[in-house]
């Protein structure tokens, strides 16, 4: 069996994963960074800094008592494919994956963050095979909200960005709205159990929208006024997730009339909601990764390590 081992050090956790390509199978581990209670995210200087410390403990719970054939390493090296993308953060996780290569004397692959959840979510959602075709990738989560054109190519795609979000991301967007309703960062699960409470049903609003972008920071002004009007908290949970969906609904209208009806790959921690993800999958062709493979993790990033390792050996 050849395995291969995937590295993420992204802005809240720290996570490896080990694909095994003759089964098709992933152990996968991760840990949320320590954020103090009532902050809104983590410095870059203590990402980097706890990213340290966590690390090497998952790399030895992931091999305990046992002894892969690793193959390839695959690391993430940057936030996402546009010119510029730089975060700290992933120096961690280049430097460790950087010194097994060397150590084991074995190929070392770099990506960015993103190529490793739209990887995670076609693994997930068994569409591997959409490599090799057109489609049509979203990543909502709280450093990114955009939609990409995602290209096959001779290493395993291209992506380029073709709709983005004007201000707040959708993550940034979670946890302002769950603060203020008193949630605990990261707000996202509680801001779903609440809004599986309302008796509402989730609904089409107006977003701002130009040239292919749309805005979210409306939906924060919005809940706020909400909450001094009193209105129950689980409809606030409600309407801000109803704004999200609208924001995509009215992308996914946009794309299709433009690029025609290609699949669409959701990905990024904001779809792991299942109210956004039921609406959405009862309208278009669309595919989601499981809970634990939509919010950040090295999965993707080690099945990329494998196929591009098979590409340069054929």
């Amino acid at each position: 069996m050849s395995y291969y081992l995937g590295i993420d050090t992204s802005n809240y956790t720290t996570s490896v994963a080990l694909y095994n390509d003759a089964d098709n199978t992933v152990i996968n581990i991760k840990k949320l960074l320590p954020v103090k209670e009532g902050e809104k995210g983590i410095r870059q200087s203590d990402a980097v800094f706890h990213h340290t410390v966590q690390l090497p403990e998952l790399i030895s719970q992931l091999f305990y008592g046992n002894k892969y054939d690793i193959k390839a390493i695959g690391v993430s090296t940057k936030p996402c494919n546009e010119n510029g993308s730089y975060m700290p953060c992933f120096l961690t996780g280049i430097s460790v994956a950087v010194a097994l290569s060397n150590a084991l004397d074995i190929p070392l692959y770099r990506f960015s963050h993103q190529d490793g959840h739209i990887a995670s979510a076609l693994y997930s959602a068994d569409k591997l095979y959409l490599i090799k075709e057109k489609f049509i990738a979203f990543h909502i989560s709280g450093g990114t909200s955009q939609a990409l054109l995602v290209n096959p190519n001779e290493d395993y795609f291209e992506t380029i960005k073709v709709a983005d979000s004007l201000d707040l991301k959708a993550g940034q967007a979670v946890d302002r709205v769950g603060l203020s309703l008193g949630l605990h960062f990261p707000c996202g699960p509680e801001l779903e159990k609440l809004a599986l409470n309302s008796t509402n049903y989730i609904n089409k609003l107006k977003v701002f929208r130009r040239e292919g972008q749309f805005s979210l920071s409306g939906v924060e002004n919005q809940c706020k006024q909400m909450i001094t009007n009193k209105i129950p908290i689980e409809d606030i949970a409600l309407h801000y997730l109803s704004y999200i969906y609208s924001a995509i609904d009215d992308t996914v209208i946009e794309l299709i009339d433009k690029y025609g009806d290609l699949p669409l790959v959701f990905s990024g921690g904001v779809m792991s909601n299942s109210i956004i993800r039921k609406a959405l999958e009862s309208k278009y062709n669309a595919y989601f990764a499981e809970p634990q493979y939509s919010s950040d993790n090295a999965c993707g990033i080690a099945v990329l390590s494998s196929i591009c390792n098979k590409r340069n050996n054929q």
